[in-house]
């Protein structure tokens, strides 16, 4: 079965041709298509197995970022997409896409949630944070991008407000409760998890959350940018890296949407 992913492209994205080779790699056919084409009803996104909004500057971050894209899906493509995610189909939102995925209200996407439930927000160390992180995925998820996940994996993060906040502790109780956490930070056994290894200060080190469907992701390290084993800074001195620690989760996204 042929699986057709949409990488979503607008004014200011950077990674779509990453996240395009990493959906090729996985056994995807991905199509780059602009945001203008979809609005204005060139490309419906109900002909598409998957939808993957990528990283970057989208729209410059003016007024917030990710929140002019997350507007502009909301209000021109409010239908489709929402239509897309009660379908079931994999929805993945990388950095910037994971902002945006916020800021139009499809995370953490349990029925009443308000945008100020969770948000994203400048980094502990206010700078921006560009290196490889661990990351572990959460046992108890609902995140169909994560299963079968059972080791600590290596992608690169690249950004300056990653921070999950929280607006109190009945909203971190309620992620975890209905299983949204899919991914946190993690650390060398017997390390501490503080910063670095936590590269934003993230409430209990999450890095990448779900929808209580489990088919929308969203998460701050670029898993795109680590489907290739020499992409990894010790591959040389790895060589059992077959491929890059991220490209299960594009597997994992071609897989389920294959499924359906």
């Amino acid at each position: 079965m042929i699986i057709r992913a949409l990488i979503l492209r607008a004014p200011g994205i950077n990674r779509d041709r990453d996240a395009a080779l990493a959906c090729t790699l996985a056994g995807a056919v991905p199509e780059r298509v602009h945001v203008n084409k979809l609005a204005k009803g060139m490309v419906k996104l109900a002909d598409y197995g998957m939808l993957i909004i990528p990283g970057g500057f989208s729209y410059g971050d003016h007024l917030g970022a990710g929140k002019l894209l997350a507007v502009d899906l909301a209000h021109r493509l409010g239908e489709q997409l929402r239509r897309f995610v009660a379908d079931g189909r994999p929805v993945i939102g990388i950095c910037n896409g994971f902002q945006v995925l916020v800021k139009a209200g499809l995370l953490p996407g349990w029925e009443g949630h308000s945008e100020a439930a969770l948000t994203l927000t400048n980094n502990d160390s206010a700078r921006f944070e560009c290196r490889w992180v661990q990351l572990e995925a959460d046992p108890g998820s609902v995140c169909h991008f994560t299963q079968g996940l059972g080791r600590p994996i290596e992608v690169p993060v690249a950004h300056g407000e990653g921070r999950i906040s929280l607006r109190g502790e009945t909203d971190l109780a309620e992620l975890l409760a209905r299983g949204l956490v899919a991914l946190r930070y993690t650390a060398e056994p017997g390390m501490p998890v503080g910063y670095p290894a936590n590269p934003n200060g993230s409430r209990d080190d999450i890095a990448g959350v779900c929808n209580p469907q489990g088919n929308v992701l969203g998460l701050m390290p670029h898993p795109e940018n680590a489907v290739l084993a020499q992409q990894h800074p010790r591959w040389t001195r790895e060589p059992w890296r077959d491929d890059g620690d991220g490209l299960i989760i594009f597997r994992n996204a071609v897989r389920y949407a294959a499924s359906l």
